[in-house]
C-alpha cells in the first residue's frame, strides 16, 4: 500500500510540474526553418528588422553578408547591439568580426572555453533565435541546418542571463 500511495504521489506532483511548465510557455510562439530547402537567413534577417531596443548575439561561426548587414541597420536604427563571437572568428580570412569592429559595434572573443559554440540571437528581452544554424552562407546554402524563433520573455530572460555570463569572462574588442 505504501508504495501505491508514493506512486500516486509521484504521479500527482509530475501532473503539477506538468502543468507549471505548461503555464510558464502560454505566452509562447514560434516558428521554425530548416535547410536545405527553405530560406532562414531571410527569416533571420526579418527578425532583425524588428528589433527596436536591443540585439544580443552569440556566434560560433559567422560569416554571412545578409546577417552582418542587417546587424549594421539595426544598429543605424538606433537598437542596442552586442555579440560575443568564437575566438576562430578572429583568425578567419572571411569572417565577419573585423567587419562588426570597423562598424564599432561592442564584440567581444569568448576565448576562455575550446569553442563557444553557441548560435544565438536575443531581439528586445523577448524573442529567442537558435539552432544548430550557423551565420553562414553555408548553413543557408549547403548544410542540413535549423533555427527556431521563439517569442517568450522568460526564455528570452534566461538566453540574456547566459549572454552575459559568457560576456563577463570574454575579452572585449573594441
Amino acid at each position: 500500500m505504501y508504495k501505491n500511495i508514493m506512486a500516486i504521489l509521484a504521479i500527482i506532483c509530475f501532473l503539477e510540474s506538468s502543468n507549471s511548465y505548461a503555464e510558464n510557455f502560454k505566452n509562447s510562439s514560434y516558428e521554425i526553418c530548416f535547410t536545405p530547402g527553405e530560406n532562414c537567413t531571410e527569416l533571420i534577417t526579418k527578425n532583425i528588422a524588428k528589433a527596436k531596443k536591443s540585439l544580443l548575439i552569440q556566434a560560433y561561426s559567422f560569416t554571412s553578408a545578409p546577417i552582418a548587414k542587417s546587424i549594421l541597420d539595426a544598429k543605424k536604427r538606433g537598437v542596442e547591439v552586442m555579440i560575443i563571437l568564437d575566438k576562430s572568428q578572429f583568425s578567419q580570412k572571411y569572417s565577419s568580426a573585423k567587419f562588426l569592429v570597423n562598424q564599432e559595434i561592442q564584440t567581444w572573443k569568448d576565448d576562455k572555453v575550446a569553442i563557444a559554440h553557441n548560435k544565438v540571437m536575443i531581439i528586445d528581452n523577448l524573442t529567442v533565435i537558435t539552432g544548430s544554424f550557423n551565420f553562414t552562407k553555408a548553413a543557408q546554402q549547403k548544410n542540413a541546418e535549423n533555427v527556431i524563433i521563439i517569442d517568450d520573455a522568460n526564455l528570452a530572460k534566461k538566453y540574456t542571463e547566459n549572454w552575459f555570463n559568457r560576456q563577463k569572462v570574454s575579452t572585449k574588442m573594441n
